[in-house]
């Protein structure tokens, strides 16, 4: 296993092919201030250019907490003119995450509220335990959310759905937001959980996993014609590489393929 840090609050551990990207400020309940934004937009990129990475894997060191979203007490210091500085530096670090081009888990323990709940909304999938609340509060707070949750919540869970959570700025524990889609898995420990999920997901090809994101992701929200043509798109992109040769080859071999990556 390898650890590389990433500022004072982002901890990157990789095993194998699974980098497991750790939200690291445990005394904030992971607040995202602006010094941890960029921690995350740098990890991020790093994690993006890593061919060796398959699947990230999101989780948090504090015991009580994912994340709790937006450094309040930070922001209660700034004026306006810092505010709009620190906005790229803030929608760097969300857009970072959900535009890692491997597959991505959220580990979710705990508090997930507000940008905290939108980085486990960048990701795939999601899997929580039974201490999970997730929630985007931020009109209680005279904003709205700026992570991405007014844009992926309803692709996840629909329009109305996502207007009720939004507007009444309610938190949702863990039975009811796997009811409603809020996560996807839960489970008597996340991270192990997502550990897990994410080693299976690494043992295919590193070229199809990046494709068959692209593809969905692109394909999301097109009408049916569209979707097909950025399909057809990414599957040219994989039907002539070095992994479809070993993939094909290791089926009609019995064996495990050995995925050249490219």
């Amino acid at each position: 296993m390898s650890e590389q840090r990433f500022g004072e609050f982002v901890l990157v551990r990789k095993e194998g092919h699974v980098a497991e990207f750790v939200l690291d400020r445990p005394k904030a309940m992971n607040a995202v201030s602006s010094a941890m934004a960029r921690s995350i937009g740098e990890a991020c990129a790093a994690l993006a250019a890593d061919p060796e990475v398959r699947v990230t894997v999101l989780t948090s060191s504090n015991d009580r907490a994912f994340c709790v979203g937006a450094d309040l007490k930070e922001r209660n210091s700034f004026t306006d003119a810092e505010l709009v500085r620190q906005r790229p530096t803030a929608r760097a670090a969300y857009t970072g995450v959900l535009e890692l081009p491997m597959p991505t888990v959220a580990a979710v323990h705990g508090f997930a509220l507000g940008g905290g709940y939108e980085l486990a909304l960048s990701c795939d999938v999601i899997v929580a335990d039974a201490t999970t609340v997730v929630g985007l509060p931020e009109v209680s707070v005279g904003v709205i959310p700026g992570g991405g949750g007014t844009q992926l919540l309803p692709r996840r869970v629909g329009a109305a759905r996502a207007a009720e959570l939004v507007f009444t700025a309610r938190r949702v524990e863990a039975a009811e937001a796997a009811e409603l889609g809020l996560v996807d898995v839960l489970a008597e420990d996340a991270r192990t959980a997502a550990l897990e999920l994410a080693g299976r997901i690494a043992a295919n090809s590193p070229v199809g996993l990046r494709a068959a994101k692209k593809a969905m992701r692109l394909g999301q929200g097109l009408d049916l014609r569209a979707g097909l043509e950025v399909e057809d798109g990414a599957w040219r992109s994989v039907a002539f590489s070095g992994d479809r040769a070993e993939g094909v080859a290791a089926f009609n071999e019995k064996r495990k393929p050995e995925w050249p990556g490219e």
